[in-house]
């Protein structure tokens, strides 16, 4: 059942924003008087189709493969590769009869209409839900940074206090892009001295390598049994309730990780635990085990989580920057990736947009993810790569310039070009969804 919901979310969000973007071409070449003879959600490959009907002109439908969809608009070189009508004289309400201006609107009004999108979704949702969030003046413990901070530098108790000229003050800003895509130094509180630790170029990597941004960190916490597993090592032990551990084999163990990394040391060994219970000291004998588990839940630390909430302009200002965010932060993971800084690997195919949704259906996320890939669709779509809508503005901007069109023959072989380099990059990160997959 979670496979299902998953898959339903993902092809309910691109079934959204595919005829939405596809709506947009639509409206502006009928507004110039171009005819539309097709507009399809998903694609017909091959001529098969779900379901279709005519209204006008334009035959609308459902294609059977959902790999995105299309408006086929009359006398326009596209993925349809009709050269049997591109052969023949134009006529008055074909594309290529139009102003280059023309064309140039309609060529960019399907990313319009993403970037809109995405910033009204931004705009209501941080406007409805404000910015949940806990003052790192909370984490008076510090941090246990994960695997990929630690490789970098930060260690356990660490306070980060600036992500290079910014300042931390809630604990979303340690999930900053500026930390994630690197080369930037953070200032870091280490007991009574201040230290800075560098973050590479190809932090990104070390994040994908082990795991997500929830793995970053988390608070440092102290060791007090919340929970039991029934005929676990912890119960048969005699642990409790409410117990805090501070020590095994006599090494202090004051926090949590510290009481982890112990338990490796210490795996298939008898070990002795030191137990606060009720004030009073008292040893707990835990018989040796394979597992450097011990079958208890840590209790949760009671964090007051704050939030602030915003009118509507403000909302509107804070949500059209976290929607343009989006844009930049895969600027800047592509040039990266051009760059050889971080890996291609970091590419994400329709396995990897599912998992971002969940196995759970959730208004608030869905809304969230659908205005996040809305925003990566207009980035992606305004690509100058030929077949994409920002290969066809290149090439009119190029007419425009030059003040006549470029060949049909050149517009056809580049169309073939941009559709070879869109499949290569398509099947290229379904396999990197399938290898982490694999590998995981």
């Amino acid at each position: 059942m979670s496979v299902v919901i998953m898959v339903f979310q993902v092809l309910l969000g691109l079934a959204i924003l595919i005829i939405l973007h596809e709506l947009g071409h639509y409206l502006a070449a009928r507004a110039f008087g171009i005819k539309v003879e097709k507009f399809f959600l998903f694609f017909d490959a091959y001529g098969f189709k779900l379901f279709s009907f005519k209204r006008g002109d334009t035959e609308f439908g459902v294609g059977w493969l959902p790999l995105g969809g299309y408006v086929k608009i009359a006398g326009m070189i596209d993925e349809s590769m009709d050269k049997e009508q591109m052969a023949l004289p134009p006529k008055p309400d074909e594309f290529r009869s139009k102003p280059a201006w023309q064309r140039l609107i309609v060529m960019l009004s399907g990313v319009a209409v993403n970037i809109v999108l995405g910033v009204v979704i931004f705009w209501i949702i941080t406007m409805k839900y404000g910015e949940p969030y806990i003052a790192m003046s909370e984490y008076t413990n510090g941090i246990v940074p994960g695997q990929a901070l630690t490789e970098i530098g930060l260690k356990p108790g660490d306070k980060v206090i600036k992500i290079g000229s910014k300042t931390v003050v809630k604990n979303n800003d340690l999930y900053s892009t500026d930390l994630f895509y690197g080369n930037v130094t953070l200032n870091v509180q280490r007991g009574d001295q201040m230290v800075n630790v560098f973050v590479p170029s190809n932090f990104v990597d070390k994040m994908s390598k082990y795991g997500t941004r929830k793995d970053l960190f988390s608070p440092r916490v102290r060791t007090i049994v919340d929970s039991l597993v029934p005929k676990g090592r912890a119960a048969l032990s005699g642990l409790a309730k409410k117990d805090e551990i501070v020590s095994v084999n006599g090494v202090i163990t004051t926090f949590l990780d510290q009481f982890q990394q112990q338990l490796i040391l210490n795996k298939g060994k008898n070990i002795t635990l030191g137990v606060l219970r009720n004030a009073q000291l008292i040893n707990v004998q835990v018989a040796a085990d394979t597992s450097s588990k011990l079958g208890f839940g840590n209790q949760i630390p009671d964090f007051k989580i704050k939030r602030e909430n915003y009118s509507i302009l403000a909302a509107l200002g804070i949500g059209s920057n976290r929607a343009f965010s989006v844009i930049t932060d895969n600027a800047k993971a592509f040039s990266k990736i051009f760059k050889r800084e971080i890996s291609p690997r970091n590419l994400s195919g329709p396995v990897g947009v599912a998992k971002m949704f969940g196995s759970q259906f959730d208004w608030a996320r869905f809304w969230l993810l659908t205005g996040v890939l809305s925003m990566a669709l207009a980035f992606m779509n305004i690509l100058p790569i030929p077949a994409l809508d920002g290969g066809h503005a290149l090439f009119l901007l190029v007419e425009i310039i030059k003040g006549k069109p470029l060949s049909v023959k050149f517009l056809e072989t580049a169309q073939m070009v941009g559709f070879f380099i869109i499949i290569g990059l398509m099947v290229f990160t379904f396999g990197n969804d399938i290898l982490k997959l694999i590998i995981k």
